[in-house]
């Protein structure tokens, strides 16, 4: 008995060593990755009262709250938990939302190379890209309304300027907005 199980565990630590193992478990980890990306999250999406002056469509981000608003009308508003800018890198203005992108690419811009050398110059839409699942880019600015690979970042202020949201929230979100939207950041 001693044998065999000498000789499964042999067997069961040569296949594991196999590339074409590497190769599954890169596949389950992105398909978990994956099913993470729209899973629960801390900062629930509800509907709120939101007595406001500003038409249906307008988006407004409250820095201090953490909270983004897209405004429905009559009184109510979509309340999102959003991810703001770390200190140094808060704002605050009024942007129009010029482009919107599923999956974009992540170009560093280069003031973010130089603090950070270790970052891609590139990278390709996708689960790792940490632009997420949406974009919505804000006029000729270099901030963006967009998901994240860092759920738990949302609710903080960790950025560097970007807004950003879950994936789950920043799809819906991307549906609902149209271009040329008002974007209104307060602190």
């Amino acid at each position: 008995m001693k044998r065999r199980t000498g000789l499964f565990c042999a067997a069961l630590a040569m296949a594991t060593a196999s590339p074409a193992f590497a190769e599954v478990n890169r596949f389950q980890k992105a398909l978990s990755d994956f099913s993470t990306l729209f899973s629960e999250q801390a900062v629930p999406r509800e509907v709120v009262r939101y007595p406001s002056s500003h038409k249906p469509g307008t988006i407004i981000v409250s820095t201090r709250e953490r909270r983004l608003y897209f405004v429905l009308g009559h009184g109510e508003a979509v309340r999102y938990g959003v991810g703001v800018g770390r200190e140094g890198f808060s704002w605050a203005g009024t942007k129009t939302v010029t482009n919107k992108r599923e999956w974009p690419d992540w170009t560093p811009p280069s003031d973010m190379l130089k603090r950070r050398p270790d970052l891609p110059r590139h990278m390709e839409g996708g689960i790792e890209n940490p632009l997420g699942a949406r974009a919505l880019y804000l006029g000729s600015s270099l901030y963006r309304i967009h998901g994240s690979n860092e759920p738990e970042t949302i609710g903080a202020a960790v950025s560097s300027g970007c807004i950003r949201m879950t994936n789950r929230d920043v799809t819906d979100l991307y549906g609902r907005v149209k271009m040329g939207a008002q974007v209104i950041v307060q602190r």
